[in-house]
């Protein structure tokens, strides 16, 4: 039975892949530092879930702390790890900028070292759609130049591919970089626009809408997240035979070393959204109408073909049936 090490375990994304990976058969290995950002009861009550299956073993423990990842990777043999701990938020980011080289970029390099000297098969590690930044033109490629991230937690997942490069190149580890799109679902973040919709929908306050609701994002559902992340693991990343250092193809390399878009390929306006969550709720929004905020993008569209051609997936979920499995957990949870 092959064992999973997978970061951020008691996380949104982490604890849906542990789950589908301990449905399938896997063993799972969560490490999470449970750490305050958000409510800590919300990760520990996921946990609890994860925590009845005999195949799941967890471990408390920072990624930024260089020992402690030293002996998970000396004591345990990982087939696979799939790397998902991380310092997220664009807009923590502002006030709050050491949390992200702390974790982002000591703990990703202590991941790159663990698996380096456990000489693990593939490291698949998550990325964001953040990383497009700057660009404009539409729908994003990983076949396009990321280099003006416009928040440093940006910054700090296009620094997590170039150091992952390095690690590919420099001693053959197999590594794939997956670019995530505003994911969105039961469990989800509440940080996260969905939750705080909801939350303050029902509870009769009015809710912040950033750029006067004219923002687009590709909201993709949780459940695809984790079906094309198990997928891509499986598939170790190989170098591309056709990769020119005169014409660099940014989501390839010479290296074993690829990265991939996860995204729901439908934009959706931020009217729209909460229109359905309106729907899915049964109450109207009171909407503060508000500009842009710092770091933040206009726009987000994923083209997922090269996921599609590697691993033969692409999500499907619409953002109706989305919303409302998650408005039916919220309501299961919270009691309202």
């Amino acid at each position: 039975m092959q064992t999973f090490l997978v970061t951020g375990a008691a996380g949104f994304i982490g604890f849906h892949l542990s789950r589908l990976l301990l449905d399938r058969g896997y063993q799972v290995v969560g490490l999470d530092n449970l750490n305050d950002y958000y409510s800590v009861s919300l990760k520990q009550d996921r946990l609890k879930q994860l925590l009845t299956q005999t195949a799941f073993r967890f471990v408390q423990a920072d990624i930024a702390d260089r020992g402690a990842m030293q002996e998970l990777f000396a004591n345990t043999h990982f087939d696979r790890v799939v790397h998902l701990a991380a310092q997220a938020g664009v807009r923590y980011s502002l006030s709050h900028p050491h949390a992200y080289t702390e974790a982002n970029i000591t703990g990703f390099l202590n991941i790159l070292e663990g698996c380096r000297h456990a000489k693990v098969a593939h490291l698949t590690y998550a990325s964001s759609s953040s990383v497009y930044g700057a660009n404009t033109t539409m729908p994003f490629s990983v076949h396009h130049n990321v280099d003006h991230p416009v928040s440093l937690y940006a910054a700090s997942k296009k620094a997590n591919e170039l150091m992952a490069h390095t690690y590919s190149h420099l001693y053959d580890l197999p590594t794939t970089g997956l670019r995530f799109f505003t994911v969105y679902g039961p469990w989800g973040r509440p940080d996260m626009a969905l939750f705080l919709f909801t939350k303050a929908i029902l509870e009769g306050r009015p809710i912040d809408v950033f750029n006067k609701g004219k923002m687009r994002r590709d909201f993709t559902f949780i459940d695809d997240i984790v079906e094309g992340v198990f997928r891509t693991a499986l598939q170790v990343a190989t170098p591309n035979l056709k990769w020119s250092g005169g014409h660099p193809d940014p989501g390839s390399s010479k290296a074993p070393y690829r990265i991939y878009n996860i995204g729901n390929h439908q934009p959706v306006e931020l009217d729209y959204f909460i229109q359905v969550i309106e729907d899915a709720v049964g109450i109207n929004a009171q909407k503060n109408l508000l500009p842009m905020q710092p770091g933040d993008v206009p726009a987000t569209y994923a083209d997922i073909d090269a996921l599609e051609q590697a691993v033969g997936f692409r999500p499907a979920t619409s953002i109706e049936d989305g919303i409302k499995r998650f408005v039916q957990w919220y309501r299961g949870y919270y009691g309202h």
